[in-house]
């Protein structure tokens, strides 16, 4: 693997912040910062450095994945509800290309319609839902697996 191959970017959607506050029911109790602890220990077990981003601002997402280029080997992506309508942060991982993986802690699929449908995913390696704060852990792993298998 190269350097910058060891390198993960996890980037947070909106209200991400607020989790084990908000909807309990389908998010879950655990919290942002417990997620992140564990995302920082399987990124230590599997040997690469990660850094962790939150924003509720589109535009903000969008630059930090731009800057990524060159810096970072992958991304893992919770977009939040920007999965189900923006373009801009799909043409922003399409033109880096960097291999990601977009994942969400509930399975989208089983909730409301509009849920389902991801403009994200087409541009990415894979989507993980349904698992909640584990999501993300599988979503390291599989972008690492990616990452191994060039």
């Amino acid at each position: 693997m190269k350097s910058e191959e060891k390198k993960i970017l996890v980037i947070h959607g909106p209200n991400l912040n607020l989790l084990g506050i908000r909807e309990k029911g389908i998010y879950g109790t655990e919290t942002f910062d417990s997620i992140n602890d564990r995302i920082r220990q399987e990124a230590e077990k599997l040997g690469v450095q990660v850094d962790i981003f939150q924003s509720n601002h589109e535009g903000e997402i969008i630059d930090k994945i731009h800057a990524a280029m060159g810096v970072y080997g992958g991304i893992v992506i919770n977009p939040g509800a920007y999965t189900h309508y923006s373009i801009a942060i799909r043409d922003a991982i399409k033109a880096v290309s960097i291999p990601t993986v977009e994942i969400h802690l509930s399975n989208v699929h089983a909730r409301e319609e509009f849920r389902a449908k991801s403009v994200i995913a087409p541009v990415c390696v894979g989507q993980i839902s349904g698992f909640g704060g584990d999501s993300y852990i599988l979503g390291l792993n599989a972008v690492i697996m990616k990452l191994n298998a060039r």
